[in-house]
């Protein structure tokens, strides 16, 4: 199964990976960071196909999509 993985202190919540997600899998967290924003998070991991569109549309290069045999992002 995949596995998205963000770099929480690194995100400035811009929210292109949550617009991208072809899934909708991706929400705005309820903590905040050390930067003051609210990071990307994955609500529901199980639905993940591992496309990477999220860690893609990244400008900050925040995500990472662990898939079985590779890191992709």
């Amino acid at each position: 199964m995949p596995r998205v993985v963000f770099r929480e202190e690194r995100c400035k919540g811009c929210e292109l990976c949550k617009e991208f997600c072809p899934k909708g899998i991706i929400e705005m967290s309820g903590i905040i960071n050390i930067m003051g924003f609210h990071p990307a998070t994955v609500i529901r991991m199980e639905e993940c196909t591992g496309c990477a569109i999220c860690a893609r549309m990244c400008p900050d290069l925040v995500i990472e999509v662990e898939r079985e045999d590779k890191a992709i992002g």
